[in-house]
């Protein structure tokens, strides 16, 4: 009901584009997650080894760390729209490269090239999200609309696996990309995505500033959340790349699919309840929230010997994941002005690319047990923890107090806590 009353507070034109937003992101999500738990076991099967599936899996990141700053350029100096059809037209097409070749090194090719798909619909969707949401509400709307997210991860992976499992990995691949077809004609019916119009006021400041890509990674503002999520996506990738194999050694009958699932069905609640929260509380005590449940769920995941167990790691992954990701995109937007959002975006969330594509390769080529590579990923969420408590702010003690919710976010540009 709550959500109702705050979406009858956006006028009628932006609301439709949000609508229609959403179930594009909807279908984006459940094209692209429908291979997390299965694209592993594909390349297992066609043999490839640990650390070439590793290498496959982590060069996801490659397309995205080359697209991220044209794209976020784009969508500043064009529009929003027409990156978010970009990145659809990625998730229809990619599919295709999985169904007709059957070796792994062409298969990095393909797997980077899916990866613009998530870097375009990312950044175009999250600074439309932006820009269709009064200010005071932003924490809360973003929350709702990165529901995409979840609601594709709880449905995408369970049908991956059905699919996967009662027929075969052309049906899987040739629904990964119809998917991605649908979400591309919807994109199209979006009638909003120019980037918005300063005021005078917002001129001048920009002119002020005029800050540059380097100016912008290298501020402690927007350094701290991109160190944040490159922890974060080192974790993912891990999580991503060898949790399917894992599940496939484990004598614990958890799928791969049912542990996203659940993860998903807990990230949806998490961000139901924490959006609206971050605008009244802050973003900074969910943060530090979000990161200590990673690091929980990864320590449950290496000593994981019952249902249970596995139950509860996917249930604080999926809390963690479906808190940080909207909090960090709400700070980063509190820190920048509508003009550069689109660079601060792709700046930013290149960490946790960065992070995703280094996470299989590398440790894919370390010569452990699965149990210890989850060891090892929660160690970067407590590094995570460390850096934001120590740096999020402008000293330790206001960076301290930012994280357990007691001080404004003394870098945010608008009237937040």
């Amino acid at each position: 009901m709550k959500a109702l009353k705050i979406f009858k507070t956006i006028d009628s034109k932006s609301l439709q584009n949000l609508l229609i937003l959403f179930v594009t992101g909807l279908l984006f999500w459940i094209s692209i997650t429908n291979l997390l738990p299965t694209l592993p076991a594909y390349l297992e099967d066609i043999g490839a080894s640990k650390q070439q599936i590793g290498l496959v899996m982590g060069s996801f990141a490659i397309g995205l760390l080359a697209s991220r700053v044209w794209l976020g350029k784009l969508a500043d100096q064009r529009s929003r729209k027409l990156v978010v059809i970009i990145g659809t037209i990625v998730a229809a097409i990619a599919p295709f490269g999985y169904l007709l070749i059957k070796s792994v090194y062409p298969l990095i090719s393909v797997r980077a090239f899916h990866g613009v798909a998530i870097a375009a619909f990312t950044t175009g969707y999250s600074a439309l999200v932006v820009d269709l949401s009064p200010i005071k509400q932003r924490g809360e709307i973003i929350g709702y609309m990165s529901l995409v997210v979840p609601i594709g991860m709880a449905i995408g992976p369970a049908l991956g696996s059905f699919i996967q499992e009662n027929m075969d990995y052309q049906a899987l691949f040739l629904f990964s990309a119809t998917a991605g077809l649908l979400s591309f004609i919807l994109a199209n019916c979006i009638t909003a995505g120019q980037p918005p119009v300063m005021s005078n006021e917002e001129k001048i400041q920009q002119q002020e500033i005029n800050r540059s890509l380097k100016e912008i990674l290298f501020s402690r503002a927007i350094l701290v959340p991109t160190l944040i999520l490159f922890l974060v996506g080192l974790l993912f990738g891990v999580l991503v790349t060898f949790l399917p194999l894992y599940m496939r050694q484990s004598e614990i009958d958890f799928s791969a699919g049912l542990f996203y699932t659940t993860a998903a069905i807990a990230s949806f609640t998490s961000r139901i309840l924490s959006g609206r929260a971050s605008d009244r509380f802050g973003r900074g005590i969910f943060i530090t929230f979000s990161i200590i449940c990673y690091g929980l769920s990864m320590l449950l995941l290496s000593h994981a010997q019952n249902y249970s167990i596995l139950t509860l790691s996917a249930i604080l992954e999926g809390t963690g994941g479906g808190i940080i990701i909207p909090m960090i995109l709400a700070l980063i937007s509190d820190r920048s002005y509508a003009s550069e959002r689109g660079r601060v975006f792709a700046v930013c969330t290149s960490g946790f690319d960065v992070g995703t594509a280094l996470a299989g390769p590398v440790l894919g080529a370390l010569m452990i047990e699965y149990r210890e590579l989850f060891m090892i990923a929660g160690s970067f969420a407590a590094i995570a923890l460390v850096i934001f408590v120590g740096y999020s702010n402008k000293d330790l003690m206001s960076s301290l107090r930012y994280a357990l919710g007691k001080e404004k976010d003394q870098y945010s540009l608008v009237n937040s806590r």
